[in-house]
């Protein structure tokens, strides 16, 4: 957006506007005017004038108490009720699953530019539900009842599983997937796959939730560099022996929520009641399965090298956008979080 993979597009960082949006959306409904009438069609529309440096065009600015972030909230919703109304105006709405989800929770290191997350502890980041928590609303007229609510507990994997099962298609089982198909939830959202979730930080495995249980097997917060930057994953938020600001093992007693009853991780079930008894075990049986039949898989982004980033993509030439590729120096990649 502001350099090397796309053409420029201006963003005054002073006030916080750009037209970028009205962009992304024209593109949204121009792409369902063609191709809907040809069959079934994918978009992915991942707008992102709700990452730093937040953004909403002259038409939005000012228009919210919550400042930048809530201008760019106000358009991204009227932008989602244009592409719906899209949908509608073609005759395609009622065989047509939209999905609104997020990669993650909200970031909130930054009070102009973050979002709120609620209840939830801590925020992106970390594996507290502040930072693993997004929204999962999904709509399909004629299928989907309105106001329907399930209990289902999702992850973006499940999405590949899920629209695979839908179309029809069955994928290639040369490989794993992660992900289980969950269309029955549209449909019977009475019914819960009791499957477990593994919350991993990088390559360590923090937590596992399975319905309303969630224990942390490890916990960890801002690295003490972060903070020393001003950097907070948790900010206003403090959990005894929960949000450590160091790696903290709690894999031989592990720490464990109802995530239903006590969203913001405040209040550790004790070891002693029964109900730690019963569903710690039972949770480490499932991990104790998990790493046995782990099939880890080639890390993608094991080797960095900016000479290898989309510096020149196609088309650049045409627009004189093309950037000079540097010299190349592969090292392995650092991921500090």
């Amino acid at each position: 957006m502001l350099g090397r993979y796309y053409k420029d597009f201006p963003i005054n960082r002073n006030q916080g506007i750009s037209n970028m949006t009205q962009l992304y959306i024209d593109a949204a409904v121009g792409f369902i005017n063609k191709e809907a009438s040809k069959g079934p069609f994918f978009l992915l529309w991942a707008p992102d004038a709700t990452h730093a440096p937040t953004y909403a065009s002259e038409k939005y600015y000012r228009t919210s108490r919550r400042g930048r972030y809530g201008n760019a909230v106000r358009e991204l919703d009227a932008g989602v009720g244009t592409i719906l109304d899209a949908l509608r105006k073609q005759g395609v709405d009622n065989n047509t699953l939209v999905v609104f989800t997020s990669d993650n929770g909200a970031a909130l290191v930054s009070k102009q530019d973050g979002g709120s997350n609620g209840p939830f502890l801590c925020g992106k980041q970390t594996t507290f539900e502040g930072g693993m928590r997004a929204p999962g609303i999904f709509w399909w007229p004629g299928v989907i009842s309105a106001g329907t609510t399930s209990h289902q507990v999702w992850t973006q994997m499940d999405l590949f599983s899920t629209t695979a099962q839908l179309a029809g298609v069955s994928p290639p089982q040369d490989r794993i997937y992660d992900g289980l198909p969950l269309a029955n939830s549209f449909t019977y959202p009475q019914l819960e796959v009791p499957r477990p979730v593994f919350l991993y930080r990088g390559d360590r495995l923090m937590a596992v939730r399975r319905g309303a249980s969630k224990i942390h097997l490890w916990t960890f917060s801002t690295p003490p560099a972060e903070l020393q930057k001003g950097i907070n994953y948790c900010p206003g938020a403090e959990v005894p022996n929960v949000t450590t600001p160091t790696p903290t093992d709690h894999s031989g007693r592990p720490i464990l929520f109802n995530v239903e009853v006590d969203p913001g991780e405040r209040y550790p079930i004790s070891p002693s009641s029964s109900t730690y008894r019963n569903i710690v075990p039972m949770l480490l049986n499932v991990i104790r399965e998990h790493n046995e039949k782990l099939v880890p898989g080639e890390p993608q982004l094991n080797w960095c090298d900016r000479a290898v980033m989309h510096w020149a993509p196609p088309g650049c030439e045409t627009l004189n956008e093309c950037l000079p590729v540097p010299e190349s120096h592969p090292t392995l990649c650092v991921w500090p979080h």
